[in-house]
């Protein structure tokens, strides 16, 4: 016996979805569940606050449930063109706002309990937080986007790609030079 492809099961169970949301438009709740976590770390980390990540989820799915009719694979994954939506979405909050991006405002979701009673250990994560913030504020928009998309979003290399317009071997390249001048950077004192 053959063993099934995972990526292969997982697609033509999303184009069942897909198609099931094409035409009972209720169905499309499945999708939303399945995407609304990521999608919302995505927006999160591109956002000010908790509650323009919110809005800016919510413009995604209201916009990704009225051109689902429209929607064609074309060897664009679902989670690709989503993220597509999410990205400008962001992208247009931008030019109204025109606001910078603080990364102090890292989404909470993505830091680790602060259940530790240690005086000491909470200082000594503080500053490390501190410090990765401060060498994740020096990066570009494009690297930022990236990481975001990678971490924020959990996009593959080839999903990312696929967002961004890029082949997966040029976004893995990428990927894998910001993360190591961060450790670099982070590990110089």
């Amino acid at each position: 016996m053959l063993p099934i492809d995972s990526d292969y099961a997982v697609e033509s169970d999303e184009a069942a979805l897909i198609e099931e949301a094409r035409i009972n438009p209720l169905a499309f709740d499945t999708l939303y569940r399945r995407y609304l976590a990521r999608v919302y770390r995505y927006l999160r980390a591109r956002s000010e606050s908790d509650e323009d990540a919110a809005d800016l989820t919510q413009q995604v799915f209201l916009h990704a449930f009225h051109a689902l009719p429209g929607y064609q694979q074309r060897g664009l994954p679902f989670a690709a063109w989503l993220f597509q939506i999410a990205r400008h979405a962001v992208t247009d909050s931008y030019r109204r706002r025109r606001a910078a991006l603080s990364w102090d405002a890292l989404p909470v979701a993505l830091e680790a309990a602060q259940d530790e009673q240690d005086p000491e250990r909470i200082a000594l994560r503080q500053e490390r937080l501190a410090r990765l913030q401060t060498l994740l504020a020096k990066l570009d928009a494009r690297q930022r986007e990236l990481l975001a998309l990678r971490f924020a979003a959990g996009l593959s290399s080839s999903q990312i790609a696929a967002v961004i317009g890029k082949s997966p071997a040029a976004v893995k390249k990428q990927l894998t030079r910001i993360i190591a001048n961060l450790k670099e950077q982070y590990h110089e004192r």
